[in-house]
């Protein structure tokens, strides 16, 4: 039987002519694409929702850390040296089986890249940040987070001086994992809020 052709989807106009841009400029030396991928690499890898996995992960395990998080984030955060740019002042919001939280920015797209890495594109979008403070519950829905009735939906609205990070409820039948196993149920999105931790 003969094999089937490989085919692999088309790439988007967007990418194609970011590709044809990064040649250009590394054809006339304006930019290093090993520097280039370096960057891209720190903040999708290294700067990402990893940092902010580890902060929530050790506030489940340590519940001093826990408190110093609740109270004085800016702080507790930079105990992991993640702290600078878009990330200079913090505050965290817990999400308890009464309370979820979500975070938005309604003017433009201020984001905590320290702990969170790149924003993303539905972050930044006008329906976002219109309707997750109008009718949060039904952006939740479409994030398959359905909240019971019973349960308060907070909404908070980050700026250019105050960004904020949620703190997922810790997911049941966690209790004999590690703080890097539990780390690897925290997700970029649990973190804004829309979600919930993943479950073991």
């Amino acid at each position: 039987m003969p094999k089937k052709p490989h085919t692999t989807r088309p790439e988007s106009d967007a990418a194609i002519r970011v590709r044809a841009l990064e040649s250009i400029l590394a054809e006339k030396g304006l930019i290093d694409p090993k520097a280039l991928d370096a960057l891209v690499d720190t903040y999708e890898h290294k700067i990402g929702p990893r940092n902010g996995a580890q902060v929530v992960a050790r506030a489940w395990v340590d519940a001093a850390y826990k408190q110093r998080l609740l109270t004085d984030a800016t702080a507790a955060i930079k105990e992991f040296g993640f702290s600078g740019l878009q990330g200079e002042d913090m505050v965290v919001v817990e999400n308890t089986p009464d309370i979820h939280n979500v975070v938005v920015c309604t003017l433009c797209s201020c984001y905590p890249w320290p702990t969170l890495g790149l924003p993303p594109v539905w972050y930044k979008s006008a329906p976002y940040r219109a309707r997750v403070v109008s009718d949060p519950r039904s952006v939740l829905k479409e994030f398959n987070t359905e909240l019971p009735e019973t349960v308060e939906v907070r909404t908070w609205d980050t700026t250019a001086e105050l960004r904020y990070l949620v703190l997922p409820e810790r997911p049941a039948g966690t209790e004999n994992m590690t703080e890097a196993q539990l780390a690897e149920l925290v997700t970029r999105d649990s973190m804004i809020g829309v979600t919930k931790a993943k479950a073991p």
